[in-house]
C-alpha cells in the first residue's frame, strides 16, 4: 500500500467521523432539549436517508467526473453538517446536519472504492485494496464517538451545555479540513470511455447480470445479520439482566473483532478467494446466531459476539472485491452506488421488521429466523465462487493511457482473466 493510498484513506476517515462525530452529539443535544425518544429516532434515521436517495446519483457522478469532483462534495457537505450545529444547535438543524453528514459521508465512500477499485490490476490486488480500505470507517465508527462524547464531558466546566456541544461542532468541522488537506493532490484517472452502442443505460441494468444479483442479496443477508446483532442485543442483554456496560462491552468487542479481522485480510485474502471468505464467514455467523440466544451471561455472549465479527467483518472487502470484478469499469461507481442504496435502505427498514418479529416470536427467533436466512443464502455464495464471471476491467497498457494510468504509482498492466 503506498502513500496516495494512505492519504486517500485518512481522508476518508475524516469524512466519516464526521458523520459518527455528530451521530453521537445530534441525539444527546435533542434529548437534552426534551425531545421525545421518537424524534430522537427520526433523527437518527436521516444519517442513513440520504444515502439511499443520493446512491445511485452519486455513482453515475463519479463515473462521469472521476475521484476528486464527489470527494470534494462529500467533504463541502460534511463541513457545512457540522458547521450549522455550532451556530444553531437547535433540533430542526440538526435534521439538517443529519442529512448533510450523511450524504457526505456515502459520497465519499463510492468515489473512494470506485478510485481504488480502478487502480488495481488483478483479484487478488483487489482484496488488498478493499481490506486495507475497511479500516477507516471501522477506527472511524470507534473514535468518532468516542472522541465527541470526551469532548461534550471535559470541554468546559459543565458537561453537556451548549458551548460543549459547540466545540464538538467545531472540532468536527476541522475533521473535514483535514480530510480535504489529505486528498487535495490525489492524481486523477480518466473516467473510462462509455459504450458507444447509442442505448440509454438504467442502474437496474446491472441487475440483469446474474452474478451481480447474487452478489448483491449475498451482501444484504449479510448486512441483515450486522443489524440483526446490534438491534436484539441490548434486548437480550436486558431479558438475561445485565448492566449497560455489560450489553456495550458485548457491542464493543464485535467491534473490536471486526477491525482486527481487517487489519488481518489483506495477508488473508492473498491466499483465499472472495466467495471462500463469504460462505465461511455466512457458515459460521449461521451457527452463531443458532446458540446466541441460549448464552447465559455476558462472558458467553461477548465469546460469541466476538466470532461474529470475525465473521462478518470480513466480508465487506471481499464482497466490494467481487463487485468490481463483475461489473463494467465504466460503471463501477452505479454499482458501488446502488449497492450502497440497498445496505442502507435496509438499515431503515429493517430495525422495524425485527421490532415486530420480535414481539411477534421473541427475541431469540429473531436471531435463529435470521440464522437460516444466512446460512441458506450460504449455497448462493458457494455457486458464485464456482461461477465463470465476466471479466470487464483492463487497464490500458498503451503509451495512450497517459500518466492517468499511473494514479497511485503503479505500472499499468493488462488485469489478467478471473480463474473459472
Amino acid at each position: 500500500m503506498n502513500r496516495e493510498l494512505i492519504r486517500l484513506i485518512i481522508g476518508q476517515f475524516f469524512v466519516h467521523t464526521c458523520m459518527t462525530g455528530t451521530r453521537l452529539a445530534a441525539p444527546l443535544l435533542a434529548l437534552r432539549d426534551g425531545h421525545t425518544p421518537g424524534a430522537v429516532g427520526f433523527l437518527l434515521s436521516l444519517f442513513a436517508l440520504t444515502q439511499v436517495f443520493l446512491a445511485l446519483p452519486a455513482g453515475r457522478y463519479a463515473d462521469r467526473h472521476g475521484f476528486m469532483k464527489p470527494m470534494l462534495a462529500a467533504i463541502a457537505l460534511a463541513f457545512v453538517g457540522t458547521a450549522i450545529g455550532v451556530a444553531f444547535p437547535r433540533f430542526e438543524v440538526l435534521c439538517l446536519s443529519a442529512l448533510l453528514t450523511g450524504a457526505g459521508c456515502g459520497i465519499s465512500i463510492i468515489a473512494l472504492q470506485r478510485h481504488a477499485g480502478r487502480v488495481a490490476h488483478e483479484a487478488s490486488e483487489l482484496r488488498q485494496i478493499f481490506s486495507w480500505l475497511s479500516l477507516g470507517p471501522a477506527i472511524a465508527n470507534f473514535l468518532g464517538p468516542m472522541v465527541t462524547g470526551l469532548i461534550i464531558d471535559h470541554s468546559t466546566g459543565q458537561a453537556g451545555n451548549n458551548l460543549s456541544y459547540r466545540i464538538a461542532f467545531v472540532v468536527l468541522a476541522l475533521f473535514s479540513v483535514v480530510a480535504w488537506w489529505c486528498v487535495r493532490s490525489a492524481q486523477e484517472m480518466e473516467p473510462a470511455p462509455p459504450k458507444s452502442d447509442g442505448q440509454p443505460h438504467h442502474a437496474w441494468d446491472l441487475l440483469r447480470e446474474q452474478s451481480f444479483r447474487r452478489l448483491l442479496i449475498v451482501n444484504w443477508l449479510v448486512a441483515s445479520c450486522w443489524d440483526v446483532h446490534t438491534f436484539v442485543v441490548p434486548l437480550l442483554g436486558h431479558d438475561r439482566g445485565l448492566s449497560a456496560s455489560e450489553i456495550g462491552a458485548v457491542l464493543g468487542v464485535f467491534a473490536l473483532a471486526a477491525f482486527v479481522i481487517r487489519v488481518l485480510l489483506p495477508a488473508i485474502s492473498r491466499h483465499l478467494r472472495e466467495m471462500t471468505v463469504v460462505m465461511a464467514a455466512m457458515v459460521l455467523t449461521a451457527a452463531i446466531f443458532a446458540v446466541y440466544p441460549l448464552m447465559p451471561n455476558a462472558w458467553a455472549m461477548a465469546f460469541c459476539s466476538a466470532l461474529l465479527g470475525i465473521g462478518l467483518g470480513s466480508v465487506q472487502p471481499m464482497a466490494m472485491s467481487m463487485l468490481h470484478q463483475i461489473t463494467p469499469e465504466e460503471r463501477h461507481g452505479e454499482a458501488v452506488g446502488l449497492r450502497l442504496m440497498l445496505i442502507n435502505g435496509s438499515s431503515v427498514c429493517m430495525p422495524l421488521m425485527f421490532g415486530a418479529a420480535g414481539a411477534a416470536i421473541g427475541v431469540g427467533g429473531v436471531f435463529w429466523v435470521m440464522g437460516a436466512l444466512v446460512g441458506a443464502g450460504s449455497r448462493m455464495a458457494w455457486v458464485l465462487g464456482k461461477t465463470p464471471l465476466p471479466t470487464f476491467k483492463v487497464i490500458d497498457s498503451s503509451p495512450a493511457a497517459g500518466p492517468a494510468a499511473h494514479a497511485l504509482g503503479e505500472k499499468p498492466v493488462a488485469m489478467p482473466p478471473r480463474e473459472p
